[in-house]
């Protein structure tokens, strides 16, 4: 386990190698699942604010699921989390003309719509969060199928998790947060590789 500050976080991300490989994993984790993309309360507020900005990127079939259910639902186990339809795909999500599902609030983001890149739950993925009072547990937990490539393309390319979300890492925690997880990382692979 790494603690840094009130953070404590699994010594998988620097042990396991990942890296998504959406050719072979079609965008499942925006399919599959127990509920929607677990959001936080800030989030909830964000997109029903840019709900209108964001509308035209979002595919059209799922738009009377996001007007019926509203721009997030709270699950009994969850908390608050995106909308699903049928329990499936997520309502922000589409999918490309090479069949992957990606995210709509991202598509809009790219395009310049708005300051919002998605749910970082969605990003940090195959990382997530569990709250506890007084500290954070971050925990790498890859699907055991929908991810077998991307942990394969991963050990291939020799990526750690937390060097394949240093953007997610450091959107969530900062930049001084990753450089110290680096730091630790390093001197662990020094360690080992002095044996």
């Amino acid at each position: 386990m790494i603690a840094i500050d009130n953070v404590l976080l699994s010594d998988e991300l620097i042990d396991e190698q990942f890296v998504c490989d959406l050719t072979r994993c079609k965008g499942g984790c925006c399919v599959d699942g127990d509920c929607g993309a677990p959001l936080t309360e800030d989030e909830t507020q964000i997109i029903a604010r840019i709900y209108p900005e964001i509308k035209s990127y979002l595919d059209p079939q799922y738009i009377p699921e996001i007007e019926r259910q509203g721009t997030h639902v709270n699950d009994s186990e969850f908390g608050l989390v995106t909308p699903t339809v049928n329990g499936g795909i997520c309502v922000y999500g589409y999918t490309d003309e090479a069949g992957v599902v990606k995210c709509g609030i991202e598509k809009a983001w790219k395009a310049g719509a708005t300051d919002f890149r998605k749910p970082v739950s969605c990003h940090l993925f195959p990382i997530r969060i569990t709250e506890y009072p007084g500290y954070e547990a971050v925990n790498y937990e890859p699907r055991e199928t929908l991810c077998k490539p991307a942990c394969h393309l991963g050990k291939r390319l020799k990526v750690p998790v937390y060097v394949f979300l240093k953007e997610a890492i450091e959107r969530k925690y900062g930049a001084e947060f990753w450089s110290v997880l680096n730091t630790i990382a390093e001197k662990r692979k020094s360690a080992t590789d002095g044996f």
